[in-house]
């Protein structure tokens, strides 16, 4: 049971993060909901390469009888945070120049106000 508390944990942060995306209509619940999401998918990848017991890939002596964890998926899940960073800044000045445009962070009523 204890090896899937990071699976349970990543199911409940992409579920937070997909109510924000579908049923939030404020923009920065929908820019914090993205980054929740992207949580949950980081912590999947790096869930996938764990293995009990093994080492980090760094050691240059391995113990005897150990191995190492993969290190493909935290390769992997730093550049998706790097990439996650960078998306999320663009985000968050858009919603700044949506603000300023139209005056509400609300996505209905910036369609109201569109037509």
């Amino acid at each position: 049971m204890i090896y899937n508390v990071p699976f349970l944990a990543v199911v409940v942060l992409i579920a937070i993060g997909a109510y924000a995306l579908l049923f939030k209509r404020n923009l920065i619940k929908i820019a914090i909901g993205l980054t929740i999401l992207e949580s949950g998918v980081n912590l999947f990848l790096i869930t996938l390469g764990y293995r009990e017991g093994d080492v980090a890939p760094i050691y240059t002596n391995l113990p005897s009888g150990r191995g190492m964890v993969l290190p493909v998926p935290q390769a992997l899940t730093l550049t998706s945070i790097v990439i996650g960073v960078a998306v999320l800044a663009l985000i968050l000045s858009l919603i700044i120049r949506i603000y300023r445009k139209y005056g509400t962070l609300d996505s209905h009523e910036m369609r109201r106000l569109k037509e």
